[in-house]
């Protein structure tokens, strides 16, 4: 009785994963080909495709380039009330893309999130996944955004590569 109640508190407060889920302890983004990978150890669990920013090449250096960032970041917090279908907060800027921005004289930005269709228009995943649309997010289907929030701690850490 005490695991049955235990078990529902934690599904309420989205801490424990859905029937058959694995929990997670790496992500991988591979940007050029657009996907995204979960890992458990050296096992890939799931692979997603994903859009990215209006303009991905390349490493984000600042608020409003459309870039994803490139490196090693964690997944620190999320955001159940989203104006996405959920979001992830990637830890993006590091110290060093703070350093590099302000020698440049510019904002490096921030709010880099891996989150699902914008509210009210996850029907229309069928469209916007086909091509890069956010301003420097990682995004996916509702569907499969259910699943990376429920498989993915925060604290994961998320290595987004070019």
């Amino acid at each position: 009785m005490r695991v049955a109640l235990f078990t529902g508190v934690l599904v309420l407060l989205g801490g424990a994963t859905a029937a058959g889920a694995e929990v997670v302890d790496k992500v991988v983004v591979h940007k050029e080909r657009r996907i995204l990978q979960l890992f458990l150890g050296d096992r890939m669990i799931r692979e997603y495709s994903v859009a990215l920013g209006g303009n991905p090449v390349g490493h984000k250096r600042q608020e409003g380039d459309e870039k994803t960032p490139e490196g090693l970041y964690r997944l620190d917090w999320r955001n159940p009330g989203s104006g996405y279908y959920k979001s992830i907060h990637v830890s993006y800027p590091a110290p060093e893309d703070t350093k590099a921005a302000v020698a440049s004289g510019v904002d490096p930005g921030g709010l880099i999130m891996i989150h699902g269709q914008p509210n009210y228009f996850g029907w229309l995943a069928f469209l916007t996944q086909r091509f890069d649309w956010t301003n420097g997010c990682i995004a996916v289907t509702n569907a499969e955004m259910e699943e990376i929030w429920t498989m993915v701690p925060n604290n994961t850490p998320i290595e987004i590569k070019p």
